[in-house]
């Protein structure tokens, strides 16, 4: 029937409205594009040179030179004191010379090799917290484009379906439209070939003018159906008896009997 078409036109029209809302709310509201390496900073200022601040074992050579005067000195007074040659003042001097040369050349040995083991735990510890600090910008990187991807491909998949539900709503209402004007031009001919009972609710008419009363009183009017061909000649339900009034006669729009009534329902054009 019309009124069918008609409501269903209605109710797809409104679940379509809805459906277009819903999406022009979720294209509003998607998520701002994002650069994933945004945060990404410069690591440059970790790095350093671990040999900048080696130092010169020059108080090793210092001592060595200090000791080497001090002990010809005392060999010396001691040659003096004795009063032996100056070939024994010679020997014990130079005796006396490298020894100490063997102190000093094993403390700056020593020296030496503590800078080097310094230098190179700097180095690997240095090597380390580069190696951290990639790992976890690398993390967060990954983190965040995850994030967004996930995020992007749920709102691509609502908005999809969202629009699709826009369409098939907007062809429901397009077909129930479609099929209004025939099917109520179908209920309409039966009612005009004489069925007591017809569609007289005053929401489904249009071009309503006031013809004449009827013999009781009623009011009789022309009036054109919503949706459908001709004119036609009838009561309005809500003016009538209501022992004459069909109540939901399709759908939610009331009938009347017009086998109860001094009116005669027909077409007129």
């Amino acid at each position: 029937m019309a009124v069918f078409s008609a409501a269903a036109a209605r109710k797809a029209g409104r679940k379509q409205r809805k459906a277009q809302a819903k999406l022009d709310n979720l294209l509003a509201n998607r998520q701002q594009i994002i650069n994933p390496y945004s945060n990404v900073s410069d690591l440059s200022d970790m790095i350093s040179n671990p040999f900048a601040n080696l130092q010169v074992a020059t108080q090793a050579a210092e001592m060595q030179a200090d000791e080497a005067d001090i002990s010809l000195a005392n060999t010396l007074d001691t040659l003096r004191a004795t009063g032996a040659g100056s070939a024994g003042a010679t020997a014990l001097a130079q005796a006396a010379l490298r020894s100490k040369q063997g102190i000093s050349a094993t403390i700056e040995q020593q020296e030496a090799q503590n800078a080097r083991l310094r230098a190179q735990g700097e180095q690997q510890a240095m090597t380390m917290r580069l190696a951290q600090a990639q790992r976890v910008q690398d993390a967060d990187v990954m983190g965040r484009t995850f994030m967004f991807q996930a995020r992007e491909s749920r709102e691509i998949a609502n908005i999809s379906r969202e629009a699709g539900m826009v369409q098939q709503y907007g062809q429901q209402e397009a077909d129930a439209r479609g099929a209004m004007g025939s099917n109520f031009a179908t209920a309409l001919g039966g009612i005009a070939q004489g069925v007591g009972s017809a569609l007289s609710d005053r929401r489904l008419k249009q071009d309503i003018e006031f013809v004449r009363l009827s013999p009781s009183g009623l009011k009789i009017y022309s009036f054109k159906y919503k949706n459908a061909e001709g004119v036609y000649e009838g009561v309005m339900s809500d003016e009538i008896p209501a022992d004459a009034v069909i109540k939901n006669f399709i759908g939610i729009y009331d009938g009347v009997d017009y086998s109860k009534i001094d009116v005669e329902f027909k077409r007129i054009k």
